[in-house]
């Protein structure tokens, strides 16, 4: 049995359908990230587990336990929400301490709780600071001890990170994923940045429209897209248009040539997914597919540059040049592309 288990989850707010039927597992100790564009579902989905929102329809499940109808208080979760909301007026160890005081958690027990909480998060010396006295960073260290204080078996982040620089949210996002591997607890976080799931969680959930169109380990989902939506909300794909031969080739009228793909092509009319990284400049032409094109906008990213190149059928194909290969081709030259057939990826939808 997966620790949380939905069936057929959902959700209108009037005429707008927020959720429509969506399963879900997650199994003990697993980080779960949920992405997906505004209005795909993901936060909705997370206040349904938490109880601040009722299904139309459909059921929640922890660890056997049927939550869809209870209050949010006496769900045995914890939910860290994006603005962390700590109340201004209590010190450090008041934030993290108030949800054991309210729940009649004796004094000595909830004093030690609170320390072994705030060592978790490097706190310990700045327990008796004030919220508006804390940066950012421990703001949100402040918030997730708090929701780990009572040691629930499941925790809800509604972007957690979204409110720290790029440098903090890196560091405190290994420090978040290494958190959750020691308290052993299992996490589900809401997230609009993409290398942020693909770094942090054991699996990536896409819903698109209120529906989860694939779920997976993050190499998997990145690498074998199954929908053209997943290809380009998830790293930019390229995505690439023809029309099966009888050899069962790609003729692509775009690039103005026919490709090979290592995986089975369906009939007839067919798109494919090809990462910006998996196109070669120049590269060897045996073994590979390869088009050419005229480079036309180059954009520095600083450990590569991103090129735009539009071949002779009129597609422009997004092409990842790393700066270890030397400077990038200059606007408006012609190069010759390249890319393996394991790199050309079928779509179903």
């Amino acid at each position: 049995m997966s620790l949380l288990e939905i069936e057929g989850l959902s959700k209108h707010f009037g005429s707008a359908q927020a959720l429509a039927g969506l399963d879900l597992r997650v199994e003990a100790g697993e980080f779960l990230a949920l992405l997906g564009g505004s209005g795909s579902g993901k936060s909705t989905l997370l206040r349904l587990i938490a109880g601040f929102e009722m299904p139309d329809a459909g059921h929640i499940r922890l660890a056997g336990q049927d939550l869809t109808a209870m209050p949010p208080h006496e769900r045995p979760l914890n939910m860290m929400f994006q603005s962390y909301a700590l109340f201004p007026h209590l010190s450090v160890a008041g934030n993290v301490g108030y949800g054991l005081k309210r729940d009649g958690t004796p004094r000595a027990e909830r004093d030690t709780r609170v320390a072994e909480a705030l060592a978790m998060v490097g706190l310990q010396d700045l327990a008796g600071r004030m919220p508006h006295r804390l940066s950012g960073g421990q703001r949100q260290r402040v918030a997730l001890a708090r929701a780990l204080v009572k040691r629930p078996r499941l925790l809800l982040l509604d972007e957690p990170l979204g409110a720290l620089d790029a440098n903090l949210r890196e560091r405190t996002g290994f420090e978040l994923r290494a958190l959750q591997r020691r308290t052993g607890a299992s996490f589900i976080m809401v997230t609009h940045d993409q290398q942020e799931a693909l770094a942090l969680a054991d699996r990536v959930a896409v819903l698109e429209k209120g529906r989860l169109v694939q779920i997976g380990p993050p190499r998997d989902i990145y690498e074998r897209p199954e929908t053209r939506f997943v290809a380009t909300f998830l790293g930019a794909a390229n995505v690439l248009e023809g029309t099966r031969n009888r050899e069962g080739g790609l003729d692509c009228p775009g690039l103005g040539t026919t490709l090979r793909a290592s995986a089975p092509l369906p009939e007839g009319t067919v798109a494919c997914a090809l990462r910006p990284e998996r196109i070669v400049l120049n590269g060897p032409a045996q073994d590979f597919n390869s088009a050419e094109g005229v480079v036309e906008d180059v954009a520095f990213r600083g450990d590569d540059s991103l090129l735009l190149v539009r071949a002779p059928g009129g597609a422009v194909l997004r092409v990842s040049h790393a700066e270890e290969d030397g400077p990038p081709p200059p606007t408006g030259s012609t190069v010759r592309l390249g890319w393996e057939a394991a790199a050309v990826v079928p779509l179903s939808a």
